[in-house]
């Protein structure tokens, strides 16, 4: 009777482990069959937003667009880039030639976000070339902020993934440059843009810088970009200041002080050009410091004003010690972490393009990974995290853009103490 038992209890555990087994094994189907559907959805209300782009209506296109926009910010429709990128973007571009303002300005950021998804290739590169010039002649038009910033994000984010040869970066830089700095014929009128579009334009300019060599730039183009972002330092908007001063600690960081104030490499630094130099480096130096401890005026908003003091605070950091801010994101639960400036400007600049969809894309985005040399952990449909030896070896690889930006850093750390202490003549001489 014992071993009748002992044999019933045997064989209820083993049909308990197979019924274990069976539905861990059925709840992985069902978890799998569910994402294929999410999936699939998705792909269906892209489908039906990329046929609503063709109506004449506009607000049906606004709203296809929205739409457009929401699916490239929760997933990543990589099979869908794959048949229909072409399609989209020109129905895009359409609506960046003829739409309304938030017509325009939708179309402008799905265009940014189709370059991030299509990854680095001959899609964005497409997608680049085929933009530039309806974005750089919707940019011509008086327009709304708006409608403007998204114009300038979509550019730079495209620029950024398909601008694979220097002169395709600093054309859409020039570009962006034009915004503030307009070419004027002579029955044209200045308009003052405001401090939004300010902001924005210098974002996105800083946003591109960090992907040039500063050597290839052509030095008349930029002889008065310096100056120009020491001017906006004393602008009352606190966006301004804080977007030239990021500005002008990478042109620092880079080293090429003497490339933004009209000289080149080639043309030898003379004592006067040195002379100017130092004089204005002085000048950024003062109202650096200067915004990193002023006081709350009347009507200020406490926080507007407690960022911009750390900003400058760490701006006065490096100016005088080359000491570069850390900050430090999880993603998931590996840390990004950011030691120049030019990876903090890359990182802000991307987090604030995808808004929502930053951590989504951070996590699944091949090309962001690659830029900023992570592998985010990825979790099975078990809930088990695992990252594969290959990813490990591609993230980490020397060839990473944010692993060259921090050799060039490093190896320009020297001129930047020289400079500090007043031996910027005598690193010219070098160079």
């Amino acid at each position: 009777m014992g071993k009748q038992r002992a044999t019933q209890r045997k064989n209820a555990a083993m049909l308990d482990s197979d019924d274990t087994e069976s539905v861990s094994s059925d709840n992985n189907m069902m978890k799998s069959a569910a994402v294929e559907d999410v999936q699939c959805d998705k792909e269906s209300v892209l489908d039906e937003s990329l046929d609503a782009l063709f109506v004449k209506r506009g607000s049906l296109r606004v709203k296809a667009l929205a739409d457009i926009v929401e699916a490239f910010n929760t997933s990543l429709p990589h099979k869908f880039v794959e048949k229909k990128c072409a399609t989209l973007l020109h129905q895009c571009l359409n609506s960046v030639k003829r739409g309304s303002a938030k017509e325009t300005a939708l179309a402008s950021h799905a265009i940014g976000l189709l370059a991030l998804t299509a990854g680095e290739g001959e899609k964005s590169q497409e997608i680049l070339e085929e933009s530039v010039t309806p974005i750089f002649e919707a940019l011509r038009s008086r327009s709304e902020v708006s409608k403007i910033v998204s114009l300038l994000e979509g550019l730079a984010v495209s620029a950024f993934v398909g601008g694979i040869e220097p002169e395709e970066t600093e054309k859409c830089m020039q570009i962006v440059w034009q915004v503030v700095h307009p070419k004027l014929g002579p029955n044209v009128v200045a308009t003052k843009p405001s401090p939004g579009v300010i902001t924005a334009v210098v974002s996105a300019w800083s946003f591109l810088l960090t992907t040039m060599d500063g050597w290839i730039l052509d030095p008349k183009s930029w002889q008065e970009s310096v100056s120009y972002f020491s001017s906006l330092l004393e602008k009352d908007d606190r966006s301004v200041r804080i977007a030239a001063g990021e500005a002008l600690a990478l042109i620092y960081e880079r080293g090429h002080l003497e490339k933004f104030c009209g000289s080149s490499k080639g043309d030898g630094i003379s004592s006067r050009n040195v002379t100017h130099i130092q004089g204005l480096r002085s000048k950024v130096l003062n109202q650096v410091r200067d915004l990193s401890a002023e006081a709350g005026g009347k009507g200020s908003i406490k926080k507007d004003l407690n960022t911009q003091r750390n900003t400058f605070r760490d701006i006065l950091e490096f100016l005088e010690y080359g000491h570069t801010p850390e900050t430090s994101v999880k993603i998931g639960g590996e840390s990004l972490t950011t030691t120049t400036w030019s990876q903090l400007i890359q990182l802000n600049y991307i987090k604030g393009f995808l808004g929502g969809g930053f951590i989504k894309h951070m996590q699944e985005n091949e090309f962001l990974h690659e830029v900023f040399s992570i592998a985010p952990k990825k979790k099975s449909l078990s809930g088990a995290v695992h990252v594969s030896e290959a990813e490990k070896r591609m993230y980490r690889s020397p060839n990473s853009i944010m692993n060259k930006a921090r050799t060039q850093f490093l190896n320009k750390q020297r001129m930047i103490r020289d400079m500090n202490n007043g031996h910027l003549a005598s690193v010219m001489d070098e160079e």
